[in-house]
């Protein structure tokens, strides 16, 4: 079996840059325009998934429209909760609480901001959902639509990164990554795959 899963991050939201989280704010203009300059008029997948959060799932449900591929909204893929966090700039945060701001970067896993997703919770989630993608599908080409955090974990678990490193990822609005996948022995193997240009 070889299956190739592409990961895209949403567009830009509504609302500007902060930590959005769980808040389900929709794409900006800019965002739509971000989307579809990313996907131009390529559609290769045979299945798309999309988090069920707007700023994925608008762009996801049009797509799937316009080039009739079947679409599923998952919740298992909606970004990692931020709890007090959300609706906040990087400066903001940084003003109330310096302190606490970068403790959550040198060790999120034990520096959850308040009423936040716990960084190892969230990981359990993804896992999950991840797994039951590889094992619903076979020798088929799906895209991901859905957020950095999602996107960060999946690419952490992929190249067996240490948890605590995942942040260190950038995953810019629009970006798309592709994941090739075997299965030997109902084992799965992944790779990270670079590419320019066409998606096809």
């Amino acid at each position: 079996m070889t299956l190739l899963i592409d990961l895209m991050r949403h567009g830009e939201p509504r609302g500007g840059t902060c930590y959005r989280g769980q808040l389900d704010d929709p794409l900006s203009e800019r965002g739509w325009q971000q989307m579809r300059a990313a996907t131009a008029n390529a559609a290769p997948w045979d299945y798309i998934v999309s988090s069920s959060l707007r700023r994925c799932a608008d762009f996801a449900q049009t797509l799937a429209q316009q080039h009739n591929i079947p679409l599923q909204l998952s919740a298992q893929f909606t970004e990692i909760g931020f709890g007090d966090w959300e609706g906040k700039t990087a400066e903001q945060l940084e003003q109330h609480d310096k302190k606490a701001f970068y403790a959550f970067y040198d060790d999120p896993v034990n520096n959850t901001p308040a009423n936040a997703e716990p960084l190892k919770d969230f990981q359990r989630r993804i896992q999950q959902a991840w797994h039951e993608l590889l094992t619903r599908h076979s020798d088929q080409h799906i895209l991901l639509v859905a957020h950095a955090g999602v996107i960060r974990m999946i690419v952490a678990e992929v190249l067996e990164m240490p948890l605590t490193a995942m942040f260190r990822i950038q995953v810019p609005y629009a970006a798309i990554s592709r994941i090739q996948v075997y299965r030997d022995d109902s084992k799965f193997h992944a790779q990270l795959q670079f590419h320019a240009g066409s998606l096809r």
